[in-house]
């Protein structure tokens, strides 16, 4: 089928799938489809894959189904674009990708798919770690700690690294906060040398055993502080609203005044309750 014979199916139809889907990136990236589409390279779109992926975590958290099914078209084109890309290198197609993807699958479902028994979630999680250990060949602990991606967000990196160091950890959470403590010594010690590196060097082991209570307590650590940082926005919306109904700027107030006014919208807001 020629480029104008696909186009006028593809134009014929109401609903369509994934097959069309990947012919619609072949159309984009062919001859006399689209100049945006046709310069990109894997290197040029890795940050759309990035926030994509971002934008279905956000549909997740905020339990849109609609906004859902949307984002999640997204990251596919993603994964058909970087396919499409590497096909017409020559190096892989999506066929490929999907057939790695099941081979990996039921390669590391033994319980499903072979004579292993795993009966519970812990041992299918500890069947799945010796499978990918033994696939990439990783013998030791610090073969583990060193596969985990450092593009991660580093507070998720940090938590990951963590839970595979987990024969060289704190043994209960009143240890990790007297490490906490410790490190916060050192911190006012690095201030006081107003060293930014030594700083620096500083708060990351600080911030290193925060992601290390958060383990012991069974908290996300980026959940945690994403949620954390939403309750400051709403703050300072709820300051910010008073000080333009007083027809003044944020700027123009002292940080004893925004305080002021939070305590009393605080006050008001408990009475309301």
């Amino acid at each position: 089928m020629n480029r104008e014979e696909k186009i006028k199916q593809l134009l014929g139809k109401n609903e369509y799938s994934f097959d069309d889907l990947v012919t619609i990136v072949e159309l984009l990236r062919s001859e006399g489809g689209c100049p945006w589409d046709m310069e990109q390279t894997h290197k040029s779109i890795r940050n759309d894959f990035i926030e994509e992926t971002y934008e279905v975590i956000e549909a997740i958290d905020t339990e849109d189904p609609k906004l859902l099914r949307e984002e999640l078209g997204d990251v596919l084109l993603q994964v058909v674009f970087h396919a499409r890309i590497s096909e017409e290198e020559e190096i892989f197609d999506i066929n490929g990708v999907a057939n790695d993807i099941c081979a990996k699958l039921i390669h590391r479902h033994p319980h499903v798919f072979g004579n292993v028994n795993a009966e519970t979630t812990a041992e299918v999680l500890k069947n799945w770690d010796a499978i990918k250990s033994e696939e990439k060949s990783r013998v030791t602990v610090t073969d583990k700690l060193k596969s985990i991606p450092p593009m991660l967000p580093a507070l998720m990196r940090a938590t990951k690294v963590g839970k595979k160091a987990k024969c060289f950890d704190f043994p209960t959470a009143a240890d990790v906060m007297d490490k906490i403590s410790e490190e916060l010594v050192e911190v006012s010690e690095a201030m006081e040398e107003n060293n930014a590196e030594h700083i620096s060097e500083e708060i990351g082991d600080l911030l290193l055993s925060i992601t290390s209570l958060c383990r012991k307590l069974g908290v996300d650590a980026e959940q945690a502080l994403s949620q954390a940082t939403d309750k400051f926005i709403d703050r300072f919306e709820a300051i910010e609203t008073e000080v333009l109904r007083q027809k003044k700027s944020m700027e123009d107030c002292s940080l004893e005044e925004l305080d002021k006014i939070w305590d009393e919208n605080k006050k008001k807001i408990q009475n309301f309750s």
